[in-house]
Formats: structure tokens, sequence, C-alpha cells
């Protein structure tokens, strides 16, 4: 297990005071283990899950040539060019009841969707297009050509062929896709456990008087919220004051049970210097101003345990947190404060983080060029998630207006908009009309 410094010296310009949000993805990529523990389970238990190895088809799907729409199915061959082209009708063929006798030159069947066409047949034509003339079947010049409408055996998936591949995050289709493989089961990687609390001595829980001065805490509810869109084990620990006793007990209990630890609060200067003492004493901690607005103090890096000692890679990975085993260190994430900057480090960072350690497949999230409907004003050097509004322009295309409120204590501009207006580092002023990327947050919060 390599210590931070030992990955930080593996970061090109990394400097922890002023940290670009580049450098600080790629440390945290860098310091993130995987899960590696793997479980059966039922085809519809597996939803939302991380596929633990590539699953390959024992067979061809579909396992025949087949009809793509009801019909008639015919040699492209006998089609005739210019004229009608005259067929008698062999018999018929139905999905599941494929037709076993032989089709002559000349000759058509009646099929239907997915029935096995006949060897020597290779095309369909709708049976909206023909006319029947007696015993009879009469194509039209030109409604169909060789080849059409025809399914091949192995189209969709070929013998020996990966149908899904480890680190996919399954998804509905995607168990459609495995019951037609017959697949009554299925391999997925054990769910990361993630801890979460909150600090601060102003901080009342949900059902709690609210005394002068305090306030009812948001964080724990809005990163409950993203955790559950991840499908990670939640474990709430829910507000700890400013007391070394109670955040020591706090960080222990997490280090034991989970993964990875997250908390808000408590990482900015001029803050209480307990938790910034206890998370560097329980394990090996660094603390980043990131060159990022909002959310620009963070705390990374473990606790439980102190490089050197056997890492949380392979079998060991496997016991789980609490398992017993020596080595166990959980990631942590210590997050600010305000609300919206908990929110968008999370998304900055945290997010892709955890997939990562859950063993799925990181792909970057998708963004949305809009045009900015009024001008904004930003210094390169430093990246800047605004809150954002994306509609439609008068033109059909997108554009977006920034939230007059962008301070990060103003949780309710995080709910009013749908996106983020990311301007990147080196990015300056943006002049109305200009393009700029927006992260939406549609199906993501």
């Amino acid at each position: 297990m390599k210590s931070l410094v030992q990955i930080a010296a593996e970061v090109s310009g990394y400097d922890p005071g002023a940290l670009p949000v580049a450098q600080a993805r790629q440390f945290i990529a860098r310091l993130v283990p995987r899960v590696t523990a793997v479980e059966m389970l039922p085809l519809r238990s597996a939803l939302g899950r991380v596929l633990a190895r590539d699953l390959v088809s024992a067979f061809d799907v579909p396992a025949h040539d087949n009809a793509a729409m009801d019909g008639y199915a015919l040699r492209g061959s006998d089609l005739a060019a210019d004229a009608p082209t005259r067929l008698s009708l062999a018999g018929t063929g139905l999905a599941g009841q494929p037709y076993l006798g032989e089709v002559q030159a000349g000759q058509c069947l009646r099929i239907t969707t997915g029935a096995v066409m006949p060897a020597g047949l290779d095309t369909v034509v709708p049976q909206e297009f023909v006319r029947i003339d007696g015993d009879a079947v009469i194509v039209p010049p030109g409604v169909v050509r060789s080849g059409d409408n025809r399914r091949f055996a192995g189209e969709d998936l070929a013998a020996g062929e990966a149908a899904l591949q480890a680190g996919r995050v399954l998804r509905p289709a995607d168990l459609g896709l495995l019951a037609s493989l017959g697949s009554a089961e299925v391999p997925v990687l054990r769910r990361l456990r993630v801890a979460f609390f909150s600090t601060g001595d102003e901080l009342r829980s949900i059902g709690e008087p609210l005394d002068a001065g305090c306030v009812y805490d948001s964080n724990r509810y809005t990163l409950w919220g993203m955790l559950q869109r991840l499908g990670v084990e939640v474990i709430d620990l829910g507000v700890v004051r400013d007391d070394p006793d109670a955040l020591e007990a706090a960080f222990r209990e997490a280090a034991a049970c989970a993964d990875a630890v997250i908390t808000s609060g408590g990482v900015s200067v001029g803050e209480a210097d307990h938790t910034k003492e206890i998370m560097a004493r329980l394990g090996e901690v660094l603390f980043w101003r990131i060159a990022m607005r909002p959310g620009r103090p963070m705390a990374i890096g473990r606790i439980g345990a102190r490089p050197g000692a056997e890492g949380r890679t392979g079998t060991n990975a496997d016991a789980g947190p609490g398992s017993g085993r020596g080595g166990h260190a959980a990631i942590l994430f210590g997050l600010p404060g305000n609300p919206v900057a908990v929110m968008v480090t999370f998304y900055a960072f945290v997010r892709d983080a955890l997939l990562a350690m859950s063993g799925a497949s990181v792909e970057p999230l998708p963004m949305l060029r809009a045009a900015s409907a009024t001008a904004i004003r930003k210094k390169p050097g430093r990246t800047e998630f605004q809150r954002g509004i994306v509609s439609r322009a008068a033109d059909g295309n997108w554009q977006v207006s920034v939230a007059a409120a962008q301070g990060s204590g103003i949780l309710r501009s995080m709910s009013t908009a749908n996106g983020l207006v990311v301007l990147g580092d080196a990015q300056g002023n943006v002049a109305a009309g200009e393009p700029v990327d927006v992260l939406p947050f549609d199906g993501l919060i």
C-alpha cells in the first residue's frame, strides 16, 4: 500500500495548497482500492449491482435465422425485377412451431415474427404488401429486396461472445439480455459500504429542538440521497459534536464498518481543529485547498491503518470492513460544511471514486453544451461550478442561465437549478451567447 506522499509524487503539478481539480482526481484515482468479493444473486435482485466477471453466451442469440415481421418468406432469387412475382403457398411457420417441410423454388411460406426461416429462404415480404389470388401469393415489384426482414442466427450475440463485461452496473435492459441467455443468477461484487456523519455543535437532527444559533443538518440528507443513487450500502452515523472523544469514537466506528467514510464540516481554515487532529491521528490524511469554487477545502486519505500495513487489496479486501483481519483502512473524504459545497465536491470527486471502489467501470459524466443567456464573470486559475437553469431558446437550441445566488450555503439554489455550469481552470469571462459546459442533474441527483 503506497503512502499518500508516494501517490502525490506520481501526480504532476501536485500542490496541496492550490490543487487543480484534474490533479485532485488523478490523486484520488490512484488512492482508492477496489472491492473484489463476489456474491451470486437472483436475476431480479441484480439491478444496479456491479457485474463481477464477463458473462459469455453459451449459444447464438437468436439461435436460428428468423422472420423480422409477419408476412411471407421466400427466396430473393424468385423475385422478378419489373413485374409481379407469383408464388404458391407451401404452408405456415409460426414462432415456436417451425415449418418442417421443404419449400421449393417458386413457393413461399406464411410466417410470423420470430418464426424460424426454413433452409433456402432468405427474404420476408410484409403481409400488407402482397395480394392473394386463390392459392397464389402475388408480390408486386419493388416492395421488397432480397434479404429484407430476416434476422440472422447470432445477430444479437454469437456463441462465445461476451454479453456483458465485468464492471458494468446492471440496467433494466441488461436483465432482459441475461434472461435471454437463461441466466437465473448473476455474479456481482458485494456492495461498497459507505459511512457518513456531520460535525458541528450548531447542528441538530430533524425532530430535535432548534436552539438559538443552531441549524438543522441538511448535509446528511443530501449525502444520503446521492449515495442511494450509487447503489452502495449506506451507514448514517448522525451528527457528531465538536468534542475530541465523540469525534474519535465516530471515526473509529466508521472505519471499522465501512470501506469509505464521508464527513462534512471541520476541514476549513479557522474551524475547530479537533476533526483534523483526530483524522491525522487515526490514519494518514492530507488537507487540500483545491482550486475550485465552491468547495475549496477538502481532506483525503485513509483512516484505520498506516502505510506498510496489509492493504485493502486482494483477499483482504474480500474480508470486508470489521472482519477482524489486519490492515483494514477506510478511504476518507472530508468535505466542507457548506451544503452546496458538499454536493459539488461529492460530484466532482467522491462519486467517481466510490464507483471505482465498487468495481464499476467509470465513464466521464456526459456534458451538455449550451449558450450562456448572460455574461458570466470568471477568473482563470480555478474551476467553477455554477448553478444553472437549462432551457430551450426561441431557436430551439439549449441555453443556460446562472442562478442569481451562488453562495455555497444557499441550498435552495441547488434545488431550483437543473444543472451545473462547469467553467474550466483556464477559462476566463464568458460572453452572453458563448457556449459553456453544463452537467445536467437529470439522472444524477
